[in-house]
């Protein structure tokens, strides 16, 4: 009893501090804390990229996304290796009572949108089966040329997602996933499986000598920015779908 009453009261300790002071999430990024934010952005970047690297497009996207967001959310971006830290994050956050335990109603508020490029788009659909097994809901999923690592599987979307959609281009030593399709089609909408092929139609990026010379096509699919605004259009279509869900439910 003493020791679950000390864990209790450390739980509790670390929520209050956490509230008066920025938050670290343990990749070392900085956020500040929401509590009980209206909406959840986590992205993930790609290959061994830094998250706060400033010339890679899930870092500029979330940049981006900030500004157009509802103030009391709450927009990170990850290593795609360090996703147990998101799921950590994730339920943090949802935990509005602080008690360590998520209720039922904590996991029906949660209004999640999940993104990544390349390693961190398999990220994301890993993170998502995470967050089913929990029994929490995510709004939308985004892949960018995803790649699975070999212990991964990022083509099929499970049914805790409301909607999916999926950006690829075919060429080159490292493409994209062609194509992802849902556990249940009638709780998960595909939106789309979007083909580039920037050998016919090749665009303008800072692409360092490595990319230029292995990896073009996956490069410029990272930074194509025809992409990028697709996504934001789709985050700001999902979030205004939501709000006047929210607004109607609050006026009946």
């Amino acid at each position: 009893m003493l020791s679950q009453f000390r864990s209790r009261l450390c739980f509790a300790l670390a929520g209050i501090a956490a509230l008066s002071a920025p938050m670290f999430s343990a990749d070392g990024a900085v956020a500040h804390s929401k509590r009980n934010p209206t909406y959840i952005v986590v992205g993930f970047v790609g290959g061994f990229v830094r998250h706060n690297n400033p010339h890679h497009g899930p870092v500029q996207f979330a940049e981006r996304v900030r500004q157009t967001m509802p103030d009391d959310s709450y927009v990170q971006v990850f290593e795609n290796r360090h996703r147990k830290n998101a799921l950590k994050t994730i339920l943090r956050l949802l935990d509005s009572d602080r008690n360590g335990t998520l209720t039922e109603a904590e996991k029906e508020q949660a209004r999640i949108i999940l993104y990544g490029q390349s390693w961190g788009g398999s990220a994301v659909v890993m993170l998502a089966r995470e967050l089913h097994d929990a029994g929490i809901p995510v709004l939308l999923t985004v892949q960018v040329d995803s790649v699975a690592k070999p212990w991964q599987q990022d083509r099929v979307i499970p049914d805790n997602v409301g909607a999916a959609v999926n950006f690829y281009q075919p060429h080159g030593l490292i493409h994209g996933r062609p194509e992802i399709i849902a556990a249940d089609p009638s709780r998960t909408h595909i939106l789309g499986n979007y083909r580039f092929d920037y050998r016919q139609s090749p665009i303008q990026c800072d692409l360092s000598w490595s990319d230029r010379v292995f990896t073009p096509s996956h490069a410029q699919a990272e930074c194509d920015p025809r992409i990028w605004s697709r996504v934001e259009d789709l985050v700001k279509e999902r979030v205004g779908s939501e709000t006047s869900a929210l607004n109607v439910a609050a006026w009946h």
